[in-house]
Formats: C-alpha cells, sequence, structure tokens
C-alpha cells in the first residue's frame, strides 16, 4: 500500500533525507513543501477553537494521507482522523494510527472484510458511516466472516444527505430504519450522524455558505427529532468542513469537527470571503520549483501538471510577487509578469501554492518540512505520505 517500498522511491527518500539540517537551497525540485511553523500555528489555532466551543476534533486525514501528521493532530487535541477509503484507513492504522473514521460508505464485501480483519487484528479503533441496509448487512457479514463478534465492537454512522447531492440518506424518517438496522446487529453500535456538506465549502460569499448551511441545520434537526420519536439516541453529529466549520460550531448541534485542509490551507479556501468568526489559517504546503528556460514574455518552472492539483484552478504564486502561473503542461509552468514587474531569472527559485491540497499530496511520495521560513529556513525532517494511491 505504500509507495515508498519501490527502489525508486527509496533513492527519492534517501535523498530527501539527506537535506534534514541543511538551507532549503537543498531541497530538489519540484519537490512537497511544508512551512512547519506555519502548520504549527494552524495546528495550535483550530485546537483552540474546538476545545472553546467544547467540541471534539476528527480532522480528514484523507487531505495529508500521513500517519505522522495524524498523530500530531492527536498529540494537539483531536480525537482521530477521518479518512473516506478503506486502504486509507488501513495504511494509517498499520503505521501507528490508533483512532480511524471512515467518513464514507463502503459496500464492497472484499473492502469491507479487510477492514473487518484489522478490526479483529489491529490495537486501531475504526468507525464507519452508512447510507443503506445494504451497507449495514455487508458490514455485519464481513465481521462475522473475520471471526469477529464482541458486542458493539465497531461504531456506525448513518450519513444523511444535507444539501450535497451525493452520498447519504434522506433526511428525516429515513433515517429511522436505518439506524435500527444497525441496532439491530449485535456487533454494531449506532453511534450518531455524519452529516457533511461538501458542497457549501467553496461557495465564495460568506453569506452563501450560510446559506446552505442553514439547509443542512434543518435537516440534522429532523432527523434527530425523527429518531428522538422512535425511542433513539443521537450520541454525536460528525461533521464539517474548512469553509463552514464556524457554522456548525455555533449551531449547537454538531459535536466533532472534520475540517481537515485548515492544516495546509490552499489556494481555493484561500479565495474564499471570510468570515470573521474563523481562525486566520496560513498557507503552510508549497511546491518549490525553478526556472528551467526563460524568453522575453515568459518563464518556464519545472512544476507542471504532474507536481500539483490542477481540479480547484491553476497554483497561486506564493514568490516572486507579480507573477502568474499558467499551465504549460505536465512536466511544465508557464510564468508571465503582471506590468512592470521583471521576471524571474534561470534557476530562480519560485514558490507555488497549490489549488486543491488533498490532491496534489497524492502525487507525491514525501513532503519536505522548512523549520525558519521558506527563504532562510533549514530542513527539519521528511514527512511520508503513507496512504499515497490508497484509493480502494
Amino acid at each position: 500500500m505504500n509507495a515508498m517500498h519501490d527502489a525508486p522511491s527509496q533513492t527519492r527518500w534517501h535523498r530527501a533525507h539527506a537535506c534534514i539540517g541543511h538551507g532549503v537551497t537543498a531541497i530538489d525540485t519540484p519537490s512537497l513543501v511544508i512551512d512547519l511553523d506555519a502548520m504549527d500555528r494552524n495546528l495550535a489555532r483550530m485546537a483552540a477553537f474546538a476545545a472553546g466551543h467544547g467540541l471534539r476534533l476528527r480532522p480528514h486525514a484523507k487531505m495529508h494521507k500521513s500517519a505522522e501528521l495524524a498523530q500530531l493532530q492527536m498529540a494537539r487535541g483531536a480525537v482521530g482522523v477521518c479518512v473516506q477509503k478503506t486502504d486509507e484507513a488501513l495504511a494509517l492504522a498499520h503505521a501507528g494510527v490508533r483512532d480511524i473514521y471512515i467518513s464514507n460508505e463502503v459496500i464492497d464485501p472484499s473492502k469491507l472484510l479487510r477492514l473487518a480483519q484489522a478490526v479483529r487484528d489491529l490495537p486501531t479503533r475504526f468507525s464507519i458511516a452508512v447510507d443503506s441496509a445494504l451497507g449495514v448487512q455487508r458490514l455485519a457479514q464481513a465481521l462475522h466472516a473475520a471471526g469477529v463478534s464482541a458486542s458493539g465492537c465497531l461504531d456506525v454512522l448513518v450519513e444523511i444527505d444535507v444539501g450535497q447531492g451525493r452520498c447519504g440518506i434522506a433526511s428525516g424518517v429515513p433515517a429511522v430504519a436505518l439506524a435500527q438496522a444497525i441496532a439491530a446487529q449485535p456487533a454494531l453500535r449506532f453511534a450518531g450522524l455524519q452529516a457533511y456538506h461538501g458542497g457549501a465549502q467553496h461557495r465564495r460569499p460568506a453569506a452563501e455558505r450560510a446559506a446552505a448551511m442553514a439547509e443542512a441545520i434543518h435537516a440534522v434537526q429532523t432527523t434527530c427529532e425523527a429518531l428522538n420519536a422512535a425511542g433513539i439516541d443521537v450520541p454525536l453529529v460528525t461533521g464539517a468542513g474548512t469553509g463552514t466549520f464556524v457554522i456548525e460550531a455555533a449551531s449547537g448541534i454538531w459535536g466533532e469537527l472534520q475540517a481537515g485542509s485548515y492544516l495546509f490551507m490552499d489556494a481555493d479556501y484561500a479565495a474564499n470571503e471570510a468570515d470573521p468568526r474563523t481562525p486566520a489559517f496560513e498557507h503552510a504546503l508549497f511546491v518549490k520549483s525553478q526556472v528551467m528556460s526563460r524568453c522575453d514574455g515568459h518563464a518556464v518552472c519545472d512544476a507542471g501538471h504532474k507536481s500539483h492539483a490542477i481540479d480547484s484552478g491553476m497554483p497561486g504564486v506564493w514568490f516572486p510577487d507579480g507573477l502568474a502561473y499558467t499551465s504549460g503542461g505536465d512536466e511544465h509552468g508557464v510564468l508571465r509578469a503582471a506590468g512592470n514587474q521583471p521576471l524571474p531569472g534561470l534557476g530562480e527559485v519560485v514558490w507555488l501554492v497549490p489549488g486543491h491540497c488533498d490532491p496534489t499530496v497524492n502525487l507525491h511520495d514525501l513532503m519536505v518540512g522548512v523549520r525558519g521560513g521558506l527563504a532562510a529556513g533549514h530542513v527539519e525532517r521528511i514527512v511520508r505520505v503513507d496512504a499515497r494511491g490508497c484509493l480502494g
């Protein structure tokens, strides 16, 4: 499951590891770089927010796919992490993460059997979301096949559609039968509701995000009322992303936040209109690149689409100032200057802010952690992307 096992990846790992203690000039290009000081401030601000509002924090590790960073988040107050895929969960569990929630539906029996075997064999506490009776049935069958029979050994949450129009059972009464189906399986425990509105996260105006979340709040309230009327307690409502978590926190309904991108803050989230209640998160993930070609009208850097995802647009140029990045293909980025801003010269370093951090991280085997800033800092550690390519 770990791409670091093959020989070329090991060579890249050793080459990167040799940079530890050296300045940023030693980092190869293109490389994915973490500003550790900025990341630490983001960690502290989110932990303080969650604690100040009496909320559990369960950040999405699908964003960084790193056991080291998941454990760091838990050391700073998170109760555990979320992932979206079975193999992500298993990769992080095998790397030492001890509380993992698969906040997504898993319907394939072979994937569920892998999960059940991990529940049986690993010291990690797992939980999972469902949105169908078949999902509940197959989950129970997988646990039985793996010989897992302890009462309530796996927490299961019912995902409701709060406006995303993706996964999730309809809110209100339809969720009751699903919760009852979970409770009818001795090895399962109904642990609450999964209520995440991904579509609201990137609506630029704060008022539009608030309007979308008002509908989500109503959907959760309606579902909790239906469950309570059926005599079913709702232990937890979990959800919330970096774009809206202050709204979920203020609702008094959500008990757990799943925001993940706050740790690195990509260019797309930074383009949202700020909500004054949100902590000031900083960019902490960068692609280090350098100019490889130059002419009168533009320069070309060595970070193309293979080094950063483009589903949320092109990366921003963090430094030098006054440059715009446009597509040059898989291996090239075209840089143009605004106004009279000079173009960078051959070999000059260009720092990029990815448009979307999650799929960008998935393109890399490792991240280089820099302490002391991108200009004059030093390489402190190399962070493995343990769950890179874990799509099953």
